[in-house]
């Protein structure tokens, strides 16, 4: 493999990597949704909006779950959630900071 084929190549390892750490977020946000619907019997959109804050850390407290199961569920989901996300905002700016840099140097 030669000089020019491995930027190449590890853009197309950062490419994937974003799309997947993205489609792993949109289902884990999707999954705490439906746990917070069914297991706090809140509406859809109070559901949504409780999986987001909890995971980006938001957490404006005027929603919190009261069964323990889905207090243990959102434990794991906060640690799982948080991760993801870091991932996620990680290679995006890691992406754009590659694109400027290109940029620069022509």
């Amino acid at each position: 493999m030669g000089d020019d084929e491995e930027p190449e190549f590890e853009e197309e390892i950062r490419e994937h990597t974003y799309r997947v750490a993205m489609g792993l977020a949109v289902v884990l946000v999707s999954v705490a949704t439906v746990v917070y619907r069914i297991g706090e019997d809140w509406s859809w959109v109070d559901s949504l909006y409780f999986s987001v804050v909890a995971v980006t850390t938001v957490g404006f407290g005027d929603l919190a779950p009261t069964h323990d199961g889905t207090k243990l569920f959102t434990v794991f989901y906060v640690l799982a959630g948080i991760s993801l996300i870091g991932v996620v905002l990680n290679e995006r700016l890691r992406r754009h900071a590659t694109r400027r840099h290109e940029q620069r140097q022509r």
